[in-house]
């Protein structure tokens, strides 16, 4: 079906820095069509320093709605007018809706990381888990995995991120009574912390398209009966989803939580219910377009 563009079309929009591998437009468009709506996405690259002339863009052109990705999703918060309850006790924004010019910021990557375990079995109560990473994924994934009722939660961040990781242990442990800890990501913390957990999540973006080769976990520390989550979605499968499956570990790529958070954005701004299977298929055409 060709798409008719008017001055009627409400546009939707992701930033990031990459975006390149981006799947939202895809997910977001076969979504749009789906339902009827006279909605459009796009992507958007936006460098740090351009985030605040991003943000009054966004008012100025009367974009409807915005997805934040890496690395603005705590950096978009001043420019926000009002955020939901979840945002603010995350302190990170992956969603916008303008109504007006008025911007609120929500978060939908704590109720995505939950769907997506969920959708493969698996139930955070009681489990301990490694979080790789203190960015604005990790902070929606700790604080869901605390409400979830984990038991542990390890966050571990290279060297020069360490002070954001203990920040966020210590926000993280006003809301949970878990064992929650904050350490420097090297291979000999790694290797101890994963001997005593029963999941590890890489929230970082290594290991994402186009740096594909890169890996957050040496092979030899990967081990049959470790879950081993990656949220990265662009590969389907990283270097670390490859080894850590040859190690006879389970694993589970970032698929689902992108649809699952990229679900509750639309209905955000379009107060219709998303179709899931629908944004779950045109995810899954586009990443395996890209991987040929």
């Amino acid at each position: 079906m060709n798409k008719v563009i008017s001055g009627k079309t409400s546009v939707c929009v992701v930033i990031g820095e990459p975006i390149e591998h981006t799947a939202s437009p895809a997910i977001h468009n076969a979504a749009f069509d789906k339902m009827g709506l006279d909605y459009l996405f796009v992507a958007f690259r936006v460098k740090n320093e351009d985030l605040g002339k991003a943000i009054d863009g966004m008012r100025a052109f009367g974009i409807r709605g915005l997805s934040v990705t890496v690395p603005h999703k705590v950096s978009v918060i001043p420019f926000m007018d009002n955020l939901d309850s979840l945002a603010q006790k995350i302190e990170a924004v992956n969603t916008v809706v303008n109504e007006n010019g008025l911007l609120t910021g929500y978060n939908t990557d704590a109720d995505g990381f939950l769907k997506a375990l969920c959708a493969k079995g698996i139930e955070p109560q009681g489990m301990r888990f490694a979080v790789l990473g203190a960015g604005g994924a990790a902070r929606a994934i700790c604080f869901a995995l605390a409400e979830s009722g984990a038991k542990r939660i390890i966050i571990l961040n290279r060297l020069s991120g360490l002070k954001r990781a203990e920040s966020l242990a210590l926000r993280v442990s006003e809301f949970s009574s878990a064992e929650i800890r904050a350490l420097e990501l090297t291979d000999k913390n790694t290797a101890d912390v994963l001997k005593n957990v029963d999941a590890v999540v890489n929230a970082t973006t290594l290991g994402m398209s186009p740096e594909i080769g890169q890996t957050p976990i040496r092979t030899e520390i990967l081990r049959a009966g470790l879950v081993v989550i990656d949220i990265i979605y662009n590969p389907l499968t990283t270097r670390l989803l490859q080894e850590a499956e040859q190690k006879g570990a389970r694993i589970i790529n970032g698929l689902e939580m992108l649809v699952c958070q990229g679900a509750s954005a639309f209905e955000l701004w379009t107060g219709v219910q998303a179709p899931v299977d629908v944004m779950r298929e045109a995810a899954a055409k586009e990443l395996h377009a890209n991987e040929k």
